[in-house]
């Protein structure tokens, strides 16, 4: 059967598809972060517990990732993708009935779960059913979907709040992903290349312990995880910050601060193409050095220079996220898709652990309590990126041998960059 590529029938509506699935799972994921100190107000809980309606989702949806990515070479594709966005919808909808808190976090959880089965798989589809000439933007569309689904879902939750309330926020963003997860079931194409691989999650368990035996793999993974713990818990915390004195924004002003994502999909590419150019560990310490400053001017009381600290540390981190997660591919020579689960893995539970913690220290110190956590954790980014280059000088120095030739050079002498 043939590759689907551009100029074919169905070409187009398969990358819309995949935009709306992209769009879908992120604008879901993150609904609740905008609203905690709704949350914290509606059901008398403390910003710590609050945070669990979107910790959990993360630490759920990365269990589920790595369980749900081996069942697909069992099962198929599409059928799971489908499964997984049109419940997800169901379900956004269904946690603004939640009659308690402890039932929403219920419902939060299966919405982590049921979520993992388009990020865990999309990849593994596009290779199997686009040419490989079109892989670029087919792949680009689906990460367009999901960074607009991650920022829009937040701002569209904020707005919809201050109209409504909480609740029909959230039925309103379950409603709108809802029709977009029926446009991703109508548009996406039947996997018509795929070939089952019976008994993926019996040789899951051993591949995965052979990534976590690699120094440099496990300084990535540790990398993941204080990034993205330190990204989530200044998001979860912001919100209070600017809704409290001397601020007292509006819960539409604090969504649109969302709009400082932007300045993340350019740094991402900026800061991946200089790491091309002048190495990598020197470029990624460039952003953890951006997202720390930022970090400390968020501690200034002005307004502006508040939400250009964020953007500051926004930038910082998507673009040393985007040179971790690509390193981490070019790092595991085999298996590289349970790799990048892995890295999934540490990510989305730095996510759910800092989280929470952010929430305990905001309540015993404030704003300068988040800032310290994340500024540590970012510090001990700055060693794990240290680790990553001495790591690739001994992997370089063995190659080479006593002589010192270059002949020897192994693939990955670049790495260390």
């Amino acid at each position: 059967m043939p590759y689907l590529e551009r100029g074919q029938k169905g070409f187009g509506r398969a990358l819309a598809a995949l935009f709306a699935g992209g769009f879908v799972t992120f604008a879901i994921l993150y609904s609740t972060q905008p609203l905690l100190p709704v949350l914290s107000a509606d059901f008398h809980v403390s910003p710590a517990v609050a945070s669990l309606s979107v910790s959990l989702t993360t630490a759920i949806l990365a269990i589920f990732m790595l369980l749900t990515s081996a069942w697909s070479e069992d099962r198929g594709r599409k059928s799971i993708m489908v499964a997984s966005v049109l419940a997800s919808s169901v379900l956004a909808i269904l946690t603004a009935l939640a009659p308690s808190f402890l039932s929403l976090l219920v419902l939060r959880a299966v919405v982590g779960a049921t979520l993992a089965g388009l990020p865990a798989i999309a990849m593994a589809y596009v290779n199997e059913e686009f040419h490989p000439a079109t892989l670029g933007i087919v792949m680009g569309m689906y990460v367009s979907g999901t960074s607009v689904g991650g920022m829009s879902g937040r701002i569209l939750v904020g707005a919809m709040s201050d109209l409504w309330s909480w609740r029909g926020a959230l039925a309103g963003l379950g409603i709108i992903s809802l029709a977009a997860s029926i446009l991703f079931w109508r548009g996406l194409p039947a996997s018509r290349h795929f070939t089952p691989k019976p008994g993926a999650l019996r040789r899951l368990a051993p591949s995965l312990a052979a990534k976590l035996r690699d120094p440099g793999l496990l300084t990535l993974y540790g990398l993941g995880f204080v990034l993205m713990g330190s990204f989530v818990t200044l998001y979860n915390y912001l919100g209070y910050e600017l809704m409290g004195p001397p601020y007292h924004l509006s819960q539409t002003w604090v969504g649109l601060i969302f709009l400082v994502y932007l300045s993340g999909t350019f740094s991402s590419t900026w800061m991946g193409r200089l790491a091309d150019k002048h190495g990598r560990v020197k470029i990624l310490w460039v952003g953890l050095g951006l997202s720390i400053a930022g970090a400390l001017l968020t501690l200034a009381q002005p307004l502006g220079v508040k939400i250009a600290a964020t953007a500051l540390f926004t930038s910082g981190f998507f673009g040393s996220h985007a040179i971790a997660s690509a390193w981490v591919g070019k790092r595991a020579k085999t298996e590289k898709a349970e790799a990048s689960s892995l890295y999934l893995l540490f990510y989305y539970a730095g996510s759910s652990l800092a989280g929470v913690t952010g929430g305990f220290l905001w309540t015993r110190f404030g704003w300068p309590g988040v800032i310290g956590l994340i500024v540590g954790l970012l510090g001990v980014g700055l060693l794990l990126a240290g680790g990553l280059q001495h790591l690739e000088r001994l992997t370089i120095a063995a190659a080479q041998g006593p002589q010192g030739s270059a002949g020897g050079q192994p693939m990955g002498a670049h790495h260390g960059r």
